[in-house]
């Protein structure tokens, strides 16, 4: 399923969604500069799990050091269909939930969406040499959110019912719990392909993001519904 646009206007203009999609197609545009320099600079930037364990255990690079790809590495992408794809969703669902939350306590939200998928497609990948980039942590993260937030929005998708596609408007409950019941059936099948050292998509850095999105916005209503109590 393919969502194309929700049915759900947000009330105020979605400055930071959209300055995050200028920053990544410019970090894109320079990734497409750097010619043969691209890998080191990959490697430098985009999160490499066994970087990160070897500064834990041996102390050679700072830790903090090592830890700068879980932020950096959710600006770069390993190409056009991985960036917009990537962007596609952070436009549909990032205004509403940035509309929720306020401009700057979006920005915190995404980002420590973003770091809390690294972590957990790091602790899956302790010895992974295989940099690891792409904003899908973060903006699954925003899913999650929207899932909580708005659980009933109507999201107009495209639906594959073979051999022709058809236009649904689909409950957001529907697409996105969809959507993550495949990421984690196929993180889970990934355990395996792990083991046999392959690489691939972060499945689990998109469960993390997803799962961080959730919780932090049901406890966020939780303590918005707490303080409306009070005034009463």
């Amino acid at each position: 399923m393919i969502p194309l646009r929700d049915e759900n206007p947000s009330a105020s203009r979605p400055v930071i969604t959209w300055l995050l999609v200028v920053v990544n197609c410019v970090a894109f545009l320079y990734e497409l500069m750097l010619g043969p320099g691209l890998r080191s600079f990959m490697f430098d930037w985009g999160l490499v799990p066994s970087r990160l364990t070897l500064a834990a255990l041996d102390g050679m690079e700072p830790l903090l050091g090592a830890g700068i790809p879980l932020l950096t590495s959710m600006f770069l992408h390993g190409g056009w269909v991985h960036l917009l794809g990537n962007m596609w969703y952070l436009v549909i669902f990032g205004d509403n939930i940035e509309d929720r939350l306020g401009h700057l306590r979006f920005l915190i939200f995404y980002l420590a969406a973003g770091m809390a998928g690294g972590l957990l497609h790091y602790s899956f990948n302790l010895a992974s040499q295989i940099p690891t980039v792409g904003a899908s942590g973060a903006i699954a993260g925003v899913l999650g959110a929207y899932l909580v937030a708005f659980p009933r929005a109507r999201i107009i998708t495209l639906v594959p019912l073979f051999p022709l596609f058809q236009l649904l408007a689909l409950p957001a409950m529907v697409v996105l719990g969809l959507w993550f019941l495949y990421q984690f059936l196929i993180g889970a099948l990934s355990l395996t392909w792990t083991a046999r050292g392959a690489g691939g998509v972060a499945w689990w850095g998109h469960i993390g993001g997803f799962a961080f999105g959730f919780i932090a916005m049901t406890l966020l209503r939780r303590r918005g519904r707490s303080r409306a109590r009070a005034l009463e």
